[in-house]
């Protein structure tokens, strides 16, 4: 089966996938040229590097020509579209991308950059004190072997605790839709999830819950990988030069977003309300926003570990990931602006 079929089949499983554009639809040919760059992410705030690119006309100005966006809801949904040509280059979570690495035999994107770290929590009814208070328990994840359900069932086997994919086991995982999860919990119909921002900071603020276990805790130094910038193959080989300035374009976002980090918060917020007509209450902001790092580091070292992670629980088949990176155009960006190079390692 080619990689194509593979991701279309990957997209069934996915979230609806919504566009918002810079003039027209993304979609269209399968390579725009370079008359203009098909760019995707998602309207949250792990995506704020996005966010602030667009809503401050960061890629525009370093592009010089059209940037038509396309936001998506689900991993599968982007990578898809990247297989099929309708975008160039998009910002996607770990697991897509090694996904879309092991399907395409390595073919049909590279990792560029790294874009925020960290966000990540697991947030319960305060009636739950320790894991072993899990037991028996209802939890939720974005999508049966995305990025969190990985790291959940991960980590709660590391703790003698087993899960199935079905929902059995001592505890019981429940894929399903991060809006539906914040309806779920304040039910009683889940009794935790482990979520992104801003849901993990909504399910505290606007439903009780408590933080058990935030995800940074269980990494060296409290970093991982939670987005990064992906480009299609075939478009960056024809097109270097626009992708270094897709680059620019983003290392500039990141340098916004932590210059001015309360600023940039509102600027993407101001982004997310154009895109989802409803933008996050300032104290969702504010807690989702700080516990967030925005970094240029694609931190490769924590992918690795998730895609063994995702092996040893039995939802992703051995993979090597050699290759995966080019970061030769980000670090000659970072030269010129002063700044350290990073690592595929």
């Amino acid at each position: 089966m080619n990689a194509r079929r593979v991701l279309a089949a990957l997209a069934l499983m996915a979230l609806t996938a919504g566009t918002a554009a810079c003039g027209n639809d993304a979609a269209g040919s399968a390579d725009a040229g370079a008359d203009q760059v098909r760019l995707g992410f998602f309207p949250n705030i792990t995506h704020a590097t996005a966010l602030v690119g667009v809503e401050k006309g960061f890629y525009q100005k370093e592009l010089g020509v059209p940037v038509r966006t396309s936001t998506f809801n689900a991993g599968p949904a982007a990578i898809e579209a990247v297989f099929s040509g309708a975008i160039d280059a998009t910002y996607v979570g770990p697991n897509p991308a090694i996904n879309a690495w092991q399907k395409s035999k390595g073919q049909a994107i590279k990792i560029i950059a790294g874009a925020a770290s960290g966000g990540v929590a697991l947030v319960v009814k305060p009636e739950i004190k320790s894991v072993e208070d899990l037991r028996g328990k209802k939890i939720a994840t974005p999508q049966l072997g995305n990025t969190q359900d990985v790291a959940l069932r991960y980590w709660l086997r590391s703790k003698g605790l087993n899960t199935d994919t079905k929902g059995g086991g001592d505890v019981h995982i429940v894929p399903q839709e991060n809006a539906q999860t914040l309806q779920t919990f304040a039910t009683g119909d889940i009794d935790g999830a482990w979520v992104p921002e801003p849901f993990a900071s909504r399910l505290v603020l606007e439903s009780g819950g408590k933080v058990l276990q935030d995800e940074r805790e269980l990494w060296p130094g409290k970093q991982f990988v939670i987005t990064h910038l992906i480009v299609r193959q075939e478009w960056a080989k024809a097109h270097p030069d626009l992708v270094k300035k897709l680059l620019k374009a983003h290392v500039a976002a990141n340098k916004f977003i932590n210059d001015d980090p309360d600023g940039a918060a509102q600027v993407a917020n101001a982004a997310i309300e154009k895109l989802t007509k409803k933008p996050l209450k300032p104290e969702v902001l504010a807690s989702a926003f700080k516990n967030i790092t925005f970094t240029n580091d694609p931190i490769a070292s924590s992918l690795t570990a998730s895609a063994k992670h995702a092996e040893e629980v039995g939802l992703l088949e051995p993979v090597d990931l050699t290759g995966i990176y080019d970061l030769k155009p980000l670090n000659e960006v970072l030269a010129a602006e002063g700044q350290a190079a990073v690592s595929d390692r």
